[in-house]
């Protein structure tokens, strides 16, 4: 497969999962881009995403990592879970921020793959470093394209 057609089939992928993805949508989060392997995911901080220290919840910085993670994985067109993820928070975000999430794959090997998501602010620094283990399930994300 070419690296034109791996980036056309990664963003399928990522668009029909995105369709689905209530969480994603109702967060505000965007897709800037996707290849197999990668993805980079946006958000603005809203006030309601805020905890006790007017700082952004962690809960909301784990779950827009977790999700550049899961279209990373899932960019190969086969089902791919997380299977353990962890996350080390570096500095806060405030309301009104842009946040930017850079998933990377690290390793990926018969059913497994290690992920690095960095979270960056408007400014370039870094928030927060998720680390997200995958593993490939049955099926497919888009239905199987057949030729006569």
């Amino acid at each position: 497969m070419t690296e034109r057609m791996e980036e056309d089939l990664a963003r399928r992928c990522a668009e029909a999962m995105f369709a689905n993805d209530a969480c994603s949508q109702h967060l505000g989060l965007e897709l800037e881009s996707v290849a197999a392997g990668a993805a980079v995911m946006t958000m603005r901080v809203q006030p309601w995403m805020l905890n006790g220290h007017g700082s952004i919840q962690g809960g909301i910085l784990f779950t827009f990592a977790d999700a550049a993670f899961a279209f990373a994985c899932n960019g190969y067109n086969r089902v791919t879970i997380g299977q353990g993820c962890s996350i080390d928070y570096l500095k806060p975000a405030f309301a009104g921020e842009f946040l930017r999430a850079r998933a990377e794959e690290r390793h990926r090997g018969g059913r497994t793959g290690t992920y690095d998501v960095q979270l960056e602010n408007e400014a370039g620094e870094v928030l927060a470093l998720f680390r997200g283990r995958s593993y490939q399930v049955k099926g497919t994300i888009l239905k199987e394209e057949h030729h006569d």
